[in-house]
């Protein structure tokens, strides 16, 4: 783990999932020191490590609302008020390395298991999934991190200063692990192990998936999938090993309605972050961007040429109840537009229409953010498996090229998406009126007007694009995509914004390994390209 974390290991060893509890109103019973195993359960400390899994509240406001919407342009800010990255980078720093503490309990009751270790297999597997999300998910954003000697602090002295392990190391580790949970899960309940044992089970101690060990394969083939795609530049031989091994075996992953979600109601939490994080921010809108595609022919005020039903799912009117897109870039000489309003104070809730007087641009659909307990987080959905199987079929990486395939998949992802938001404002109780969208609609509009099959114009730029339009509510997805392919729509030219910096005080309590790490990326900043990166 990170130094940090190891000089208040005691502190944290005492408050992580007790913290975590004052936001998660029914983990307060199982989440008690979850590091002393004379207290805790390894079935506690595994919930205690889905539970982490949650979005940080600074990591929203501060990098996800100040900083990866607006570099994605999936919104567009109004002003750059709250440039304290650090503070939200310190947030997700923080989470993951405390909650490293779990899997490395975890790890060490394993290794001590008194019974037979062919019974832990499916609970073995089950953690290097969610360390494999975790781990990704921080990678991602920093670059070169500790992971192999991270989170061993208990070890001694010498466990307190980590190295950072380079990224290529972190993903080819991971990949490992992910083919290694997959190929081993054991997915029957009938099944034993070969001396008659019954498989070691978290139950209903799994908060994602109750145990139903077919949806954890699902859940690691899928994520094998995001992340051979992701590195498909840099190792184009590993990428389709792995991306033709899932496809041509027609390995399992996730499909239509097995979306991997963190919903509040299921999983006893109370999402205040979200609504918090766009209230006290306050400075997101529509953006010029986003608009185009969703109104492509006619953006005119009225909506009235809206042909992307998800337009009113993601997105709100201005206070005059019309929609005004804020500009994603300024030419030179442009000035800022004048706005103001209060579309995400909680007024809204006994009085919808009321956004502000000054609020002459479109927001963010206040009830999308405003749901406490039905909207999800999102780990990953079933239309992002789509576009990436279109992307794999159209490129031919791993599995031999296919046109048709390709456009099945690029219809199947969009539709997915579009009646995913749809269910999930009809099924959230805050909603009023959403929007009704039906089957044959969200198929009707499954293609940009831009596309014509009959033309054969049909590439990567409509999956990337839609994809995009997708990753909404997973602004670090757009992030990646973006990082990726360059290919993703936008306005303006792109910004030299790569990587988060590591916090602060890894510069001094961990300096050797942290200045070795700042050398190796070509200094700790956020120009500095990932190891995946190849432009």
């Amino acid at each position: 783990m990170g130094m940090r974390q190891n000089i208040r290991n005691l502190v944290l060893a005492l408050v992580f999932l007790s913290a975590m509890s004052s936001c998660e109103k029914d983990f307060e019973d199982i989440n008690q020191n979850p590091y002393n195993p004379t207290e805790t359960s390894m079935e506690a400390l595994f919930n205690g490590l889905v539970s982490s899994l949650q979005l940080t509240w600074d990591g929203q406001f501060y990098v996800d609302n100040e900083v990866l919407y607006e570099i994605t342009q999936l919104g567009a800010l109004k002003a750059k008020s709250w440039q304290n990255t650090a503070k939200g980078a310190n947030a997700i720093w923080d989470n993951y390395y405390s909650s490293l503490r779990n899997v490395r309990e975890l790890e060490r009751r394993f290794e001590a298991y008194q019974g037979d270790q062919e019974e832990l297999t499916n609970v073995k597997a089950m953690l290097k999934i969610v360390l494999a999300y975790k781990t990704f998910f921080v990678t991602d954003l920093f670059g070169d991190i500790p992971f192999s000697q991270a989170g061993r602090g208990l070890d001694g002295a010498d466990a307190l200063r980590p190295a950072y392990d380079t990224q290529e190391q972190i993903y080819k580790s991971l990949l490992d692990e992910l083919r290694w949970a997959s190929d081993n899960i054991v997915t029957s309940q009938l099944e034993q192990t070969s001396v008659g044992k019954d498989f070691y089970s978290f139950g209903s101690f799994d908060p994602l998936f109750s145990s139903d060990m077919k949806m954890w394969q699902k859940f690691a083939n899928s994520l094998l999938l995001r992340y051979a795609m992701r590195i498909v530049e840099v190792e184009p031989g590993l990428s389709d090993e792995i991306i033709g091994d899932l496809l041509n075996e027609a390995k399992p992953l996730i499909g239509l309605n097995e979306d991997v979600l963190m919903r509040p109601s299921a999983m006893g939490f109370t999402r205040l972050s979200s609504h918090w994080s766009f209230r006290e921010h306050g400075n997101l809108r529509l953006g010029n961007t986003m608009w185009n595609l969703m109104a492509p022919i006619d953006p005119s005020p009225s909506g009235a040429g809206i042909l992307d039903p998800r337009a009113t799912l993601f997105f709100d009117t201005n206070n005059d109840g019309e929609w005004v897109p804020f500009p994603n870039y300024l030419q030179d000489g442009e000035s800022l537009p004048v706005e103001g309003g209060i579309p995400y104070g909680g007024q809204r809730d006994s009085n919808y229409a009321i956004r502000g007087n000054d609020n002459y641009f479109s927001s963010f659909q206040y009830y999308l953010i405003r749901d406490e307990n039905d909207i999800p987080e999102i780990l990953m959905s079933a239309s992002e498996v789509n576009f990436l199987k279109a992307e794999a079929r159209l490129r031919g990486i791993g599995v031999p090229q296919d046109d048709f395939a390709a456009e099945n998949d690029y219809s199947a992802a969009i539709s997915g998406s579009i009646l995913f938001w749809a269910r999930e404002a009809q099924n959230a109780s805050i909603w009023e009126n959403p929007p009704a969208i039906s089957q044959g609609e969200s198929y009707i509009y499954a293609f940009d007007p831009s596309v014509s099959l009959s033309e054969n114009n049909f590439d990567l730029d409509f999956i990337y694009r839609q994809a995009w339009i997708s990753f909404f509510r997973q602004p670090w997805e757009a992030f990646s995509l973006w990082r990726r392919t360059r290919a993703t729509p936008r306005e303006g030219p792109e910004p030299e914004y790569f990587r988060l910096v590591y916090p602060a005080d890894e510069s001094f309590l961990n300096a050797a390994n942290y200045q070795e790490a700042a050398q190796r990326i070509g200094g700790d900043q956020t120009s500095s390209k990932l190891w995946w990166m190849t432009e």
